[in-house]
C-alpha cells in the first residue's frame, strides 16, 4: 500500500469542496477536513477508469468499488464502509478537530484495473450545506418563507459551531504556547545553572592546578 497523501481542506464559508484525483491500483488518498463538532457531512464521489486504446477516462464498471474510511481527531474510526464505483458517504462529526477522510479502491480484485488509473470526483459538504432543502421543504410541507427562516436557523447554528471551534483552538493554540514557554523558561533556568557549576568547577581545578605547581 502507498504511503496515503494528506491533502489540507480549510473549512470555510462555503462548506464544500468538490475536486478530482487520480489514484493507481494500490494507492490511497487521505483528505484533511477541519469540522465543528455535532456536524454532518455528506461526500459524493464517481470514478472513471483509464482506457488505454481510446486514451481518455471512462466511467468505470460496476465491479469497481471505493472504500471509505473516515477518522476522528483521536484516530477513532467513524465510519469505515466498501462502496460502488459511484456513490455518497455520510456521517457526523461528535469531536471537533481535523477529521482523516481516506479512499482506496478495490482495484487488487479486478484484473482489467491491474496497472491502470482510476479518476475519482470527490464533492465534500459541511455542515448547512449538506441539507437538501427542496426535499425538506417538501416533507414537511414548507412556503418559501417557512424554508428560507429554516436556512437562516440553520446558518446561524453552523455560525455558533464555528465560533465554539474557533474558541476550542484559540484554547488549545494557547495552552500549548504556555508550555512552550514554560519549558523555554526552564531550560534557560538548566542551561544558566550549567554554566554556573561549570565555572565553579573550572575555578576548583584552575586553583588546585595552581596549588599542585605552587604557584599559590
Amino acid at each position: 500500500m502507498g504511503w496515503p497523501v494528506l491533502l489540507l481542506l480549510a473549512l470555510c464559508a462555503a462548506g464544500a469542496r468538490g475536486l478530482y484525483f487520480h489514484i493507481g491500483e494500490t494507492e490511497k488518498r487521505c483528505f484533511i477536513e477541519e469540522i465543528p463538532d455535532e456536524t454532518m457531512v455528506i461526500g459524493n464521489y464517481r470514478t472513471q477508469m483509464w482506457d488505454k486504446q481510446k486514451e481518455v477516462f471512462l466511467p468505470s464498471t460496476p465491479g469497481l468499488g471505493m472504500h471509505v474510511e473516515v477518522k476522528d481527531p483521536e484516530g477513532k474510526v467513524v465510519l469505515s464502509r466498501q462502496y460502488g464505483s459511484e456513490g455518497r458517504f455520510t456521517f457526523t462529526s461528535h469531536t471537533p478537530g481535523e477529521h482523516q477522510i481516506c479512499l482506496h479502491s478495490n482495484s487488487t480484485r479486478m484484473a482489467l484495473f491491474a496497472g491502470g488509473r482510476l479518476r475519482v470526483h470527490l464533492d465534500i459538504q459541511v455542515g448547512e450545506h449538506a441539507n437538501n432543502y427542496p426535499e425538506i421543504a417538501a416533507k414537511d410541507k414548507l412556503t418559501e418563507l417557512q424554508l428560507r427562516a429554516r436556512q437562516l436557523l440553520d446558518q446561524v447554528e453552523q455560525i455558533q459551531k464555528e465560533q465554539d471551534y474557533q474558541r476550542y483552538r484559540e484554547e488549545r493554540f494557547r495552552l500549548t504556547s504556555e508550555s512552550t514557554n514554560q519549558r523555554v523558561l526552564w531550560w534557560s533556568i538548566a542551561q544558566t545553572v550549567i554554566l554556573i557549576l561549570t565555572g565553579i568547577w573550572q575555578m576548583r581545578h584552575l586553583k588546585s592546578f595552581f596549588e599542585a605547581k605552587k604557584l599559590v
